[in-house]
């Protein structure tokens, strides 16, 4: 999986970036001036895989990962092309919304105002989505002047119907879109359309919104929310695990704002993890919800899918009451499932297969 942080200037972006990633990727209007974003590679926490792999002892223990792309401030039109770039081929976008109060920062828009921050910057992306959509439809107006084409006639008429959508000052995650419709336009991976995670940068003077269920503008379509406090969150990414839950524990916090954001992701995008665990590795394979033991088969290796026989199958918790797969194959819950069984969140998988 692959995730864009975008955000305004002096939001907090490359202090979360650096919190996820434990980086030391440079942040301030000095590192703005160049248009390269920060990549790196984050391992997905979860706690049943370490059990897995503490009752296992593999030789690997492997962790499905997410990819952060963290551009430089968003502001204005000038080289926002260049700047969104980067972000056009993830799966999701992470807007991080200043709420913090640091005279020492200046903030672009001079005040602290996060339902402003985020409507402008929403704002921004539809415009990018709009002049794409122009330049696409201009190309399709002269090459129909020379012939009728019936599949460039409907991706005209998408086309019509998403840019008076956007002018409407809606993201295109809300506008209703059949299978064929997102086919045709599949490659022009529209920024607006991508779904959208808020994180609110608080500071440490607002800690109790951790504490508290969120009582912000309810959420649009697409769309999810969490909250971090980036400077105290980048203090923690410097300690180690058993002196982080002691830290986080002081604060009255069950797991780091980090966790959070990585499992909110998995949430807004549908996405559940499986396991496959032995001897020569444990590992876990993100899949999004809803798929089938064939196409789960597949994440692993496309030769599984091809030679696909069945699937055996155990549940994460129930190896955890039950301790051995012996003791599952006694209580029948070791089963042998067809290419059609959806494969659930925590599954424990071993495919059988002819290749």
């Amino acid at each position: 999986m692959k995730a864009g942080i975008i955000g305004l200037p002096s939001a907090g972006k490359t202090t979360i970036f650096n919190v996820l990633t434990r980086g030391k990727a440079a942040a301030g209007p000095a590192a703005g001036r160049k248009l390269d974003p920060n990549v790196g590679v984050v391992k997905v926490p979860d706690p049943r895989l370490n059990f897995l792999s503490s009752k296992f002892n593999p030789k690997k223990t492997t962790y499905a990962t997410v990819e952060f792309v963290d551009v430089h401030g968003l502001v204005g039109a000038k080289g926002q092309d260049l700047a969104l770039a980067p972000v056009r081929t993830v799966e999701a976008l992470v807007h991080v919304v200043r709420w913090f109060q640091d005279e020492s920062v200046p903030h672009s828009d001079g005040t602290v105002d996060p339902e402003r921050d985020k409507r402008n910057l929403d704002y921004e992306l539809m415009l990018a989505d709009i002049a794409s959509i122009e330049k696409r439809m201009e190309r399709l107006e002269k090459d129909l002047k020379k012939i009728k084409n019936a599949a460039l006639e409907k991706e005209l008429a998408y086309l019509q119907q998403a840019k008076q959508w956007l002018e409407s000052e809606k993201p295109l995650r809300e506008m209703e879109v059949s299978d064929e419709e997102k086919k045709l336009v599949k490659g022009f991976a529209f920024l607006s359309e991508k779904p959208m995670l808020y994180v609110d940068n608080i500071g440490e003077d607002q800690l109790d919104r951790l504490r508290r269920p969120h009582a912000e503008v309810p959420l649009r379509a697409g769309t999810a929310q969490t909250t971090i406090c980036g400077k105290l969150e980048a203090e923690m990414a410097e300690l180690p695990p058993e002196e982080l839950r002691s830290f986080l524990s002081d604060y009255g916090l069950s797991e780091s704002g980090a966790e959070r954001l990585i499992q909110t992701t998995y949430r807004l995008l549908g996405l559940i993890s499986f396991f496959t665990v032995g001897e020569e590795e444990c590992r876990a394979w993100t899949i999004i919800r809803g798929m089938n033991a064939q196409q789960a088969a597949g994440v692993i290796h496309t030769d599984l899918a091809d030679h696909f026989i069945r699937a055996e199958v155990c549940h994460y918790d129930d190896f955890v009451k039950y301790g051995t797969m012996q003791a599952l194959k006694e209580k029948g819950l070791l089963r042998l499932e067809g290419k059609e069984y959806r494969v659930k969140d925590g599954d424990i998988i071993t495919v059988r297969h002819s290749g």
